[in-house]
């Protein structure tokens, strides 16, 4: 067993790890951060996107060890101080992007990733870069009008699928 320390949203973070073990698996079993969610284990789902140095990272891909000193954001962490739902969030719950909540993280996550480097996407740039991100319930349409509200843009243009 090995000893990593990181900064999970925002506070210092210290665990034993084996070598093999995924991000994924030390946030969830090793932290008790169980809203990042596994998927698929084979990084096709995104269900696991975590933010690590500002980065999206699919947690079930990367190696605890390898975020050894890093900057880890979880989706526990997106909410503001006070516990109310950040823009992103609360723009999921208003234009009802989620429905069995499988995905949300990873989405949610995703998104502010999106966001941070593009503030303004336009709808097909959100729906290109949410291809990482498998939603088996919403169709994506209700997702993407969050993160197009999100972002402060009108949404009543956007197209039913």
């Amino acid at each position: 067993m090995t000893k990593v320390t990181m900064t999970v949203n925002g506070k210092p973070m210290t665990g034993e790890v084996e070598g093999r073990t995924l991000l994924v698996s030390f946030l969830r079993e090793t932290l008790g951060l169980t809203g990042t969610h596994v998927g698929c284990d084979t990084s096709q789902c995104g269900a696991c996107v975590v933010h690590v140095d500002g980065a999206a990272v699919k947690a079930c891909t990367m190696l605890a060890l390898e975020a050894e000193g890093a900057e880890v954001a979880t989706i526990e962490g997106q909410a503001e101080a006070d516990g109310t739902l950040n823009a992103i969030q609360a723009a999921f719950q208003e234009h009802h992007g989620l429905q069995c909540g499988f995905c949300t993280p990873g989405m949610v996550m995703s998104a502010a990733a999106l966001l941070k480097d593009n503030p303004k996407p336009t709808e097909q740039e959100v729906r290109h870069y949410l291809e990482g991100n498998l939603c088996r319930c919403t169709g994506y349409h209700n997702i993407v009008k969050a993160i197009m509200a999100a972002s402060g843009q009108d949404v009543s243009a956007i197209a039913a699928e």
